[in-house]
């Protein structure tokens, strides 16, 4: 059994998706960010940064992850899927992309265009920019192959999608970007993926384009 420790957010969605794409049995214990449970000590035992997502897999020894990527990582060797040796240092590095630049790119953008629109013309700005590069970067990494990191389905995938989900808090124009619409419409018709967004059971839906 896994326990997954999270909010609903991009980088928790990442962690119910692998969830369900594998198939492992788990529970979620909701951590309400709005009332601070991050900062809890018994949160921060197991997360010392504060941060969700964080997992504690009961039957390895009550294993405890944290970091969605280092936790994308793990499942993927314990589960032996998405995780292609054989390609794995292509994948490292599309992850890290995510991990390193989409993720907290797209994250900044998020907090100065719809949580915080009109308090910095500099930061919308400025991340909007960068955040539309983005989408032109992916966008041209999908032209020359089906998913991110060659022709093969892979945590790289499932760590970069979530973001781009929230293409509609964007304003960028998702349908603008063809190669990156098909890879997006590709991973949204996947039933671990259909499960996996919805993993805080609230019913909703997949955004299209």
């Amino acid at each position: 059994m896994i326990e997954l420790f999270s909010a609903d957010t991009p980088n928790g969605k990442k962690i119910g998706i692998m969830l369900e794409e594998i198939g492992f049995e788990y529970r979620v214990t909701n951590v309400d960010l709005g009332k601070g449970e991050q900062f809890e000590e018994k949160f921060r035992n197991i997360s010392p940064f504060s941060k969700i997502p964080v997992i504690i897999d009961h039957e390895n020894n009550n294993e405890a992850i944290f970091e969605s990527g280092a936790i994308l990582m793990y499942l993927g060797e314990r589960s032996n899927k998405f995780y292609d040796k054989e390609n794995r240092n292509k994948i490292n590095q599309w992850l890290m992309a995510q991990m390193g630049y989409v993720g907290p790119i797209i994250g900044q953008h998020h907090q100065f265009h719809h949580y915080n629109p009109g308090k910095s013309k500099f930061g919308e700005e400025r991340y909007f920019k960068i955040s539309k590069s983005i989408y032109k970067d992916l966008d041209e990494r999908l032209s020359q192959s089906k998913y991110l990191a060659g022709e093969n389905y892979s945590i790289a995938d499932i760590a970069t999608w979530p973001w781009i989900a929230r293409h509609e808090w964007h304003d960028i124009g998702l349908k603008n970007f063809q190669n990156l619409t098909r890879w997006y419409l590709d991973i949204a018709k996947r039933e671990g993926v259909i499960k996996g967004y919805n993993f805080m059971k609230k019913g909703e839906p997949i955004p299209l384009p």
